[in-house]
Order: C-alpha cells, then sequence, then structure tokens
C-alpha cells in the first residue's frame, strides 16, 4: 500500500465509527468486564496484530488485579479470504484454573475466536469470555461463536482501522471504514 492508497481509504470509504466513538464503546465494555471480573483476577489475552489499539485501551479501562498475555493466530495472514488456523504465537502464562478473557479485533465468521476460545479450555481454562471490539451481523457468525462483549456494530463489508487492516496496512487509522468492491480491488492489486 502506497500513501495514495492509504489516503483513497480516507478519503473514500464509508466512515463507520469515529475514534471518540469506538473509545466510548471500549468504556461501556471495560465497565461490564469489570462487574463481571474484578473478583476473579483473569488472564486478559490479546489476538494480535489486529486487536493491539483495542486490547490496549480495554486493559487501561478495567479497573481490577488482571495478568496480561496474547496470542497471535490467524486464518488470513495477509489475504482477505480465511483459510486454516495458523498459530505464530501461543500465550506463555498457564491458563489452568483461571478465567480467560479473550480480546479481538473483529468477530465475522466466528471460526477463528472459536478455535482460540477451544484452544484455553483445552488449556485448562476454568472460564473463557470473549470480547471483540466490532461484530459483523449474527446471521453471518451464527452457528459458530457469538462473543460475550461486543463494542460495536458493522455491516457485512471489509473493514479496516482501529487495528483492523488491508492486506497488512491501514491498521493504524483512528477510525473504523467499510471498504466498498472498488475500493478494496484497488487496494489490494
Amino acid at each position: 500500500m502506497n500513501s495514495d492508497q492509504f489516503e483513497a481509504i480516507r478519503q473514500n470509504a464509508e466512515l463507520l465509527w469515529r475514534r471518540d466513538q469506538i473509545e466510548n464503546a471500549i468504556e461501556c465494555m471495560a465497565k461490564d468486564i469489570t462487574n463481571d471480573f474484578r473478583h476473579s483476577k483473569p488472564i486478559l489475552v490479546g489476538v494480535m496484530n489486529g486487536a493491539l489499539p483495542f486490547f490496549a485501551r480495554l486493559m487501561l479501562s478495567l479497573r481490577f488485579p488482571l495478568e496480561v498475555d496474547y496470542l497471535h493466530a490467524s486464518r488470513y495472514g495477509d489475504q482477505c479470504v480465511g483459510d486454516e488456523l495458523s498459530w505464530t504465537v501461543e500465550p506463555s502464562v498457564s491458563l489452568q484454573g483461571r478465567d480467560v478473557i479473550i480480546v479481538d479485533d473483529i468477530l465475522d465468521e466466528g471460526i477463528t475466536l472459536a478455535a482460540i476460545a477451544d484452544y484455553c479450555r483445552r488449556g485448562g481454562a476454568e472460564k473463557v469470555a470473549t470480547a471483540v471490539l466490532v461484530a459483523k451481523p449474527k446471521e453471518k457468525n451464527e452457528h459458530v461463536l457469538s462473543a460475550d462483549y461486543v463494542g460495536l456494530e458493522v455491516p457485512d463489508k471489509f473493514v479496516v482501522g482501529y487495528g483492523m487492516d488491508v492486506a497488512g496496512y491501514g491498521r493504524n487509522l483512528e477510525n473504523i471504514y467499510a471498504l466498498d468492491d472498488q475500493l478494496q480491488s484497488l487496494l489490494l492489486s
């Protein structure tokens, strides 16, 4: 992606959520998570790379003792279509007997998040909860997994920004945008 393509997202993509709206949604999620986990000292596990901005903001908004870890597992890599789940980094902290909150950027089909939740359960987690910044319409993922905490809803379009990418780029856009097919094709060429 070059700087002209990067600017094309900001100028031509559909603005879905501004940074202030995103951060307000994260604060609301943090209150709910705090109410549910304030006595359990959970492990907050971020799914890299997409969850990085959301994970950091959420972590700083939680008002209880917790441990932090991360994992890197993806079905997409630099592609726009999911494939088999590929693990790059597994959590380093033992999940045995612990409450785990998985923090991810987007709930699309739910396949990746379901596989990560299963991994945590197999690792001995007592309770596994999921928190996603954005979720696509429920009919898309209703047969796999619903997230326990959802910040914002997005349409069933390709979205980029606030950690989410197109071919590895655009994660540093402070707002969340939806790409139409023409703009997506331009960015992937």
